[in-house]
C-alpha cells in the first residue's frame, strides 16, 4: 500500500475523465503530475502540481484546471476537502477513515509495508569500501562501508537485484610496499633489528602476519635476495589483509557478495580486450595534452601519449592510459574493471568513494558511458570525511594501526548497531562529526537512542498488555475499530506512517539511504509525542484500563509504528531494540 501512490492514480483519473469531457485536450503528457506532501502541513495532507504543469500544454489557465480538477476529487469518499492555493497549486486534505484504516494495512503486509517494485528485477552492481588491502579498515572506510551497504539494501527493498562487491587494489605499487614491511615484521620475528624507511607501513597489526610467516616459511627468506621472497611475501601479506577487512567489515555486519582482484586484470588480457572497445570505437589516440592548470610553461615536458577521448563523453580532458614506458596508467586498470562490470549485464553501477576521489568522477563516468554507449548509467557516490571527538577533544590515533582511527576501534568504543545509525546521521557528500560520548547518549538529541527508545517504548506496552490479558498479536490488532482515532496526534502518527512507501521509493531513486535515517527520526517523535501527551489526555494513553478495544485500537497504531522503525533499521542494518537498558 501506498497511499500517495494512490492519490496520485486518482488525479490521473480525474485529468483523464476531464480529457473524456473535453475539459482538457487530448494529448496531455501527465509524467510530471506529483502527489507529494506540502510544505506547510497545515495547508493539508497532500498537494498535488497537477495544474501547474499542464496549463501551457493545455493552453489554459492553471487555477482553472485546478479549479475543475478539485470538482472531480472532490466525489472520492478518500478525499475531504480540495482547495486551491495561489496560481493553482491543489491542497487536498483526507477523510479520517482513510489515516484509520492505515494500521490495519500496515499490520497485515507486516515487513513488506513500504517495499517496492520500482526496481523491477533490474540488476545493480554496488562497489563500496574497495580500500588498499595494506592495513585495517579505518574511519574513513567505516562511513564508505554502512553507506554502501545501507544503499544496497535499500535498493534491494525497492525491488533491485544487487550485488554488493568489493574491488581489491592489490596491482599497485603499494602491495609490493605491504610486502616489504611485512619482510621486515618477519625478521623481527626472528629477532633482528630493522630500520622503518619512509613510506611503508610501521603499524603493530603486521606484527602477527610476520610472525606468521615466519611459521609458515620459518628462515628460508632471511638472507635471500628481495626477487626471491617478493612476489611469495607479497600473495601471502595480501591475502592476510584481506582476512583482516574480512573480519572488519563482519563487525559491521557487511558481507559482500563478490571480491574483484585488480591482479586478475593483468596478464589476461582483459585491460587490453576493453581498450580494443574503446579503439573500436575511435575513442584511442596518440596525443599531446594540454599542460595542467596552474603549470608554468618551464614546467611542462609536452609529450605524446596514448589517450582515451574521454571529453566525447562528458569529461573536461581527455586522459591518458598508458605511460611513455609502454605500460598502463592507473586508469586502464579501473577502465578494464568497469568494461567487465559492463559486461556482466547490470542494468545500473554504482561506486563509493571518499571524497579525495572527487577528480575520478568524470573520467570515469566519461570511460562507463563509451564502453556501454550510453547504455548502463554510473552513480559515483563521494563520502567525505568523519572527524571524531572524545571528552571533547579530537580523537585521532591509534596504536594498533599507527597513524588513525580504525573500523574495530569506533565499533569497540559503541558497537555496530551504534556505528551504522550514527553514519547515516548526514548525507554522505556532507561532513560528519563523530563524538564517542554523544552517540552513546541517551537524549533526543541523539538520534540512534530516541529511534531505538520510541521502539522499545512500543513493546514496553506490547508486554504490559499481554500480561493484562489484552491480545496484542499483529492479526488480532489488524481487525480491531479504529474510528474512535481522531485526535490530531495519532492523526500525525498515521500520515507519517503513510509517508514510508514513498519515502522509500525516493531514497532508492536518488541512491541516498540517509532518507530513511532522518524519516525514522522524525517518526519517532512523533510517537513521542503522541506518547507524551497521553501524560496530560488520558484517553490518549496506549493502555485505557478496563477498556480492552480502546487498548488494542490504541496499541495498533503503536504497533503499526514498531513495524516501520524495524523496517527501517532492517534498511540500515541496525537491529531494532524491544527494551532499553
Amino acid at each position: 500500500m501506498n497511499l500517495f501512490s494512490d492519490i496520485r492514480a486518482l488525479v490521473i483519473d480525474s485529468l483523464n475523465a476531464m480529457v473524456a469531457e473535453g475539459a482538457l485536450p487530448d494529448g496531455l503528457d501527465f509524467a510530471n503530475v506529483t502527489v507529494e506532501p506540502p510544505r506547510d502541513p497545515l495547508h493539508g495532507d497532500m498537494a498535488t502540481n497537477a495544474a501547474m504543469v499542464l496549463a501551457k500544454p493545455a493552453g489554459q489557465k492553471p487555477r482553472d484546471i485546478a479549479d475543475a480538477l478539485a470538482g472531480k476529487l472532490a466525489e472520492d469518499a478518500r478525499i475531504s476537502s480540495a482547495e486551491v492555493a495561489g496560481p493553482g497549486f491543489l491542497n487536498l486534505r483526507l477523510g479520517n477513515a482513510v489515516w484509520q484504516g492505515l494500521p490495519k494495512a500496515i499490520l497485515t503486509s507486516g515487513a513488506a509495508y513500504g517495499k517496492s517494485d520500482m526496481g523491477q528485477g533490474k540488476r545493480v552492481n554496488v562497489e563500496y569500501v574497495s580500500a588498499n588491502p595494506t592495513g585495517p579498515l579505518h574511519v574513513g572506510h567505516t562511513r564508505g562501508a554502512v553507506f554502501g551497504d545501507a544503499l544496497a539494501s535499500l535498493l534491494d527493498y525497492a525491488g533491485y537485484d544487487v550485488t554488493r562487491e568489493y574491488y581489491i587494489n592489490d596491482g599497485g605499487a603499494q602491495v609490493d610496499v605491504l610486502a616489504r614491511s611485512v619482510y621486515l615484521r618477519y625478521q623481527e620475528a626472528h629477532d633482528l633489528s630493522v630500520d622503518w624507511p619512509d613510506g611503508s607501513y610501521p603499524g603493530d597489526y603486521l606484527i602477527e602476519v610476520g610472525e606468521t610467516l615466519k611459521a609458515k616459511v620459518g628462515d628460508k627468506f632471511l638472507d635471500a635476495p628481495e626477487e626471491e621472497w617478493l612476489d611469495e611475501v607479497r600473495n601471502f601479506a595480501t591475502d592476510a589483509m584481506m582476512d583482516l577487512i574480512r573480519h572488519d567489515l563482519g563487525l559491521l555486519g557487511v558481507k559482500m557478495d563478490k571480491f574483484f582482484s585488480e591482479k586478475s586484470l593483468y596478464g589476461t588480457g582483459l585491460i587490453e580486450a576493453a581498450i580494443d572497445s574503446l579503439r573500436d570505437k575511435g575513442l584511442i589516440y596518440r596525443g599531446v595534452l594540454e599542460p595542467p592548470k596552474g603549470k608554468k610553461p618551464e614546467d611542462w615536458e609536452p609529450r605524446e601519449q596514448t589517450l582515451f577521448k574521454s571529453t566525447a563523453h562528458g569529461d573536461d580532458v581527455d586522459r591518458p592510459i598508458m605511460k611513455s614506458d609502454g605500460s598502463w596508467t592507473y586508469f586502464a586498470p579501473d577502465i578494464a574493471y568497469h568494461y567487465d562490470k559492463v559486461q556482466r549485464g547490470y542494468d545500473l553501477l554504482i561506486d563509493v568513494f571518499g571524497a579525495d576521489h572527487g577528480g575520478y568522477v568524470k573520467r570515469m563516468k566519461a570511460a562507463v558511458s563509451a564502453l556501454s554507449d550510453g547504455k548502463t548509467p554510473l552513480d559515483i557516490k563521494l563520502t567525505q570525511l568523519v572527524k571524531l571527538f572524545k571528552n571533547g577533544e579530537p580523537y585521532k590515533m591509534s596504536k594498533r594501526a599507527g597513524t588513525f582511527v580504525t573500523l574495530s576501534d569506533v565499533v569497540s568504543e559503541v558497537g555496530p548497531d551504534v556505528t551504522r545509525f550514527v553514519m547515516l546521521t548526514r548525507k554522505n557528500d556532507a561532513p560528519l562529526d563523530f563524538d564517542f560520548d554523544k552517540v552513546l547518549e541517551q537524549s533526543k538529541d541523539n538520534p540512534v537512542f530516541y529511534v531505538q527508545y520510541a521502539n522499545a517504548r512500543v513493546h514496553s506496552v506490547l508486554r504490559k498488555a499481554t500480561e493484562a490479558g489484552v491480545a496484542v498479536d499483529d492479526a488480532t490488532l489488524a481487525g480491531v475499530d479504529l474510528s474512535g482515532m481522531t485526535h490530531d496526534s495519532e492523526l500525525a502518527v498515521a500520515r507519517k506512517l503513510a509517508e514510508w512507501p514513498r519515502l522509500v521509493e525516493i531514497a532508492a531513486r536518488t541512491n541516498e539511504p540517509h532518507r530513511v535515517a532522518f524519516y525514522l527520526y522524525e517518526l519517532a517523535s512523533d510517537l513521542h509525542a503522541l506518547w507524551n501527551k497521553g501524560n496530560d489526555v488520558p484517553e490518549l494513553r496506549f493502555l485505557q484500563e478496563g477498556n480492552t478495544e480502546a487498548t488494542q485500537a490504541k496499541i495498533a497504531l503503536a504497533r503499526s509504528v514498531s513495524v516501520v522503525i524495524s523496517a527501517g533499521l532492517g534498511i540500515l542494518g541496525v537491529t531494532p531494540v524491544e527494551e532499553m537498558r
